[in-house]
């Protein structure tokens, strides 16, 4: 084989294994969305299947496209070959707070399916607000906001939900979730090779999924059901109705900020992570697409914002260059337009998915610390505890729901200690992220933004912005609640932010 030949064969390859890993990354955080809103809150399959999934899609689709562009642009203007595209996708902490914090909440208050997906569009929408407002600002927020806080909260995420939770989903299925935890875990973390160059997230799948297969139609998987292999069009239609659950959704703004400036921060990172690697683009093109495209999905019915993907220079390292994102854009587009992409979502069992995202859990906490300063660890560890508390909640109301039991028919002591926790869990994110930011501003010992950072808290107490005393984590005005509680933990923030305003600075 010639040296042409060769470099051909590792280009084609390169190609595919990037393709593979950006679009099954994609089709994993579909397949979670969907599970968790019909195995935790029961919601209809057909709404997320039909509507939801197609319109998130476009996001990809777009995206995917526009970054292509970009690509063959720079390849132009450089007169290189070997440029390699941002990867664009789906954010995965969000998708996963989104479907856990507003979609499986909303259902479950109103029964309402309908309602629900709007008020999902309403958050993205929300999200795309903010995310084009902070594009222009991203680099201030990144200099002012300590790392600790505003990775913290999300490396909660990536630990609690996007770590424990498909943990569950691996021991629900252990012998298919453990053979795709070792091929996983092997070649995404030993950087192992497997016999061939085949790709190691391909084989995981598919070996996962044939061993369900073969389990299921053997009984031994008591959850087993049989797949429909039934398709049709799904063609997601532009729609102003969301609009008018604006009102309802301004409750979760707390959730829809940080997520918001988080995939802003994080499309910095990752545009100097590609300058680094021999690939310049405008950081603002990469931000504003990714700001557009989640905006331009909630009108098509999506649910999940899209962002540029951690590891540019390991698709670059795979030998990729703009084929791969233009591959995934496509196939996302025509796959949801066809019904194929909800086909999939649904073949693809939970416990092959599973080992993903206890990977990408483990890198954004990896991350959270390796970023922030080491003296910082205290503050993002301080950033999970909120994330803690929604974890419990989302378990407990599972089991209490499962029971037909209310909070008021527990005892008096655990009817507390419910409370307590539906305080902590509502607005964990913000919660998190000011946590974080004080702790970090109090190790570097400025007492005084430490002390704005729970005046901050006490403001958004008030209001139901974070400790929300409303099961249902809505916002409010402070003199329309009857109860007290939101008063007393404003006031005890006022008294931590007056005692650390009385700490001497070190100059």
């Amino acid at each position: 084989m010639n040296e042409e030949s060769t470099t051909n064969t590792n280009r084609f390859w390169g190609e595919t294994t990037a393709f593979l890993a950006l679009f099954l990354d994609n089709v994993g955080v579909l397949i979670f969305l969907s599970t968790i809103l019909v195995c935790t809150f029961n919601y209809p399959a057909d709404i997320i299947l039909t509507r939801m999934i197609p319109g998130t899609a476009m996001g990809i689709f777009f995206g995917d496209l526009i970054y292509t562009a970009l690509a063959l642009r720079l390849a132009r203007e450089t007169g290189r070959t070997d440029v390699t595209a941002m990867p664009l996708g789906l954010d995965t902490p969000s998708t996963i707070g989104i479907a856990y914090a507003v979609l499986g909440p909303t259902y479950v208050a109103t029964h309402d399916a309908l309602l629900t997906w709007h008020v999902g569009m309403a958050t993205l929408f929300l999200i795309g607000i903010v995310k084009i407002f902070t594009s222009f600002f991203g680099s201030w927020i990144q200099r002012v906001i300590p790392t600790a806080g505003l990775l913290g909260s999300i490396a909660g995420v990536g630990l609690l939900l996007l770590g424990f939770l498909p943990l569950l989903e691996i021991f629900n299925e252990v012998i298919v979730g453990m053979v795709a935890m070792g091929l996983i875990f092997a070649v995404l973390i030993g950087k192992m090779q497997l016999p061939g160059r085949i790709p190691g997230v391909l084989a995981a799948v598919l070996l996962g999924t044939l061993l369900h297969f073969v389990l299921g139609y053997a009984g031994y998987l008591p959850e087993f059901k049989a797949p429909s292999f039934e398709t049709k069009l799904c063609i997601p239609f532009f729609s102003l109705d969301f609009l008018n659950t604006l009102p309802q959704s301004i409750r979760y703004l707390p959730l829809a900020i940080p997520f918001g400036i988080l995939t802003i921060i994080g499309g910095i990172n990752n545009t100097e992570s590609a300058r680094l690697a021999g690939d310049s683009y405008r950081t603002r093109e990469i931000l504003l697409t990714e700001a557009c495209t989640s905006l331009i999905a909630a009108f098509f019915g999506g649910v999940a914002q899209t962002t540029p993907y951690i590891g540019h220079p390991a698709y670059k390292k795979m030998g990729a260059t703009w084929v791969y994102t233009l591959a995934t854009g496509l196939l996302a587009g025509i796959c949801s337009l066809t019904g194929l992409l909800s086909l999939l979502v649904g073949l693809i069992p939970r416990a092959v998915i599973a080992p993903i995202f206890l990977f990408i859990g483990f890198e954004i906490v990896h991350q959270a610390y390796k970023e922030s300063p080491e003296s910082h660890s205290p503050a993002v560890s301080l950033s999970f505890l909120p994330v803690v508390a929604n974890l419990v909640v989302i378990i407990l109301s599972q089991f209490l729901d499962a029971a037909s039991l209310t909070p008021d028919k527990l005892p008096h002591r655990l009817q507390v200690l419910h409370s307590t926790l539906i305080l902590l869990s509502n607005g964990f994110i913000a919660t998190g992220l000011l946590w974080g930011s004080m702790l970090a501003f109090l190790i570097d010992s400025k007492s005084r933004l430490a002390a704005l950072c729970t005046l901050i808290c006490a403001g958004l107490t008030l209001f139901g912005f974070i400790h929300s005393v409303q099961p249902t984590g809505e916002i409010y005005l402070p003199w329309q609640i009857q109860s007290s509680t939101h008063y007393m933990i404003a006031l005890a923030y006022f008294i931590f932010s007056c005692i650390l305003l009385m700490l001497k600075e070190k100059r």
